[in-house]
């Protein structure tokens, strides 16, 4: 007897949580619910992707001492082997016909990749450069 008015009870309550569920302000209150949950959901994944964030790019080079971490690099392991170095007062497009001098402002759009230096006006002209109009 006991049994059959539990069975029953619990499928009377079952029956107004489902009422509940389908009426208006039950409805109403599972949106909330969803949004309320979407949210806290979203949240601790932005916090869980800040958390395993990457340290970075770490450069080593031959001969740095790997114990401290902190070598600096010299600017010639830095820039390509065609940059600039001691001598070199000159530059020209390897696509183009005029060269320039290093401290031309017309020749600062010319990619590194494509520069070739000279040391000496003479020596671009040699190669069959003219100095840009801009650079005199």
């Amino acid at each position: 007897m006991y049994n059959l008015m539990t069975k029953t009870s619990i499928i009377h309550s079952m029956e107004k949580i489902k009422q509940f569920w389908e009426s208006e302000k039950g409805k109403d209150i599972l949106i909330v619910i969803i949004v309320i949950l979407v949210g806290l959901v979203s949240f601790e994944l932005g916090r869980l992707s800040k958390d395993n964030a990457q340290e970075g790019l770490k450069i080593e080079y031959e001969g740095q001492n790997s114990a401290t971490g902190n070598a600096i690099a010299s600017l010639d392991n830095l820039m390509p082997a065609n940059t600039v170095s001691v001598g070199k007062n000159f530059f020209a497009s390897s696509k183009g016909s005029k060269y320039y001098t290093i401290s031309c402002s017309a020749g600062k759009t010319i990619k590194q990749e494509n520069r070739i230096y000279f040391a000496t006006g003479e020596e671009a002209k040699v190669a069959g450069y003219e100095l840009s109009s801009s650079c005199d």
